[in-house]
């Protein structure tokens, strides 16, 4: 009598049948990943193009060896007072000094020079190009302080 075949005593899948999680693992990996491409419903007629990543910049050398020197400082803005005869007028009458400055200073660089180089505050300024091409300034000074004290003291013009 031929020895009896001895039978699998572990339980769990038949070799034949996987199981249904295996399976749909199986189909997953034949189809891919890519397999349910869904095109992008475009709503309007033209493209912008999608804001990357800026990175800000990190120079290996300063592309300048020095700072520079300001191009305008006080000294350079106010080339000098005016002591002509409607200029000696505006002291006396209008509380108004009369100086040439730099054709590319402004209004407001002009104020703060004048405040720095001969400590006056003034109202306003009026500013014209002469036909020579130099810029002429007119300093209206606040009432409490007297052109023509600081005409004589300050410029030494009077």
């Amino acid at each position: 009598m031929a020895p009896k075949e001895k039978k699998d005593t572990k339980k769990g899948p038949k070799p034949g049948k996987p199981n249904a999680k295996a399976s749909a693992a199986a189909k997953a990996t034949l189809r891919g990943v890519h397999s349910k491409k869904v095109r992008k419903v475009r709503l309007t007629t033209t493209f912008h193009r999608p804001k990357t990543l800026q990175l800000s910049r990190a120079p290996k050398y300063p592309r300048k060896s020095i700072p520079h020197e300001p191009r305008l400082d006080a000294h350079k803005i106010i080339i000098n007072p005016l002591n002509t005869e409607s200029a000696m007028k505006k002291i006396e009458e209008n509380n108004t000094l009369v100086f040439i400055c730099d054709v590319k200073a402004n209004k407001r660089q002009i104020k703060e020079a004048l405040k720095k180089l001969y400590d006056v505050d003034c109202v306003k300024i009026n500013t014209l190009i002469r036909p020579d091409g130099t810029k002429k300034a007119y300093a209206r000074l606040t009432p409490d302080v007297d052109a023509l004290d600081i005409a004589a003291t300050k410029l030494s013009i009077v």
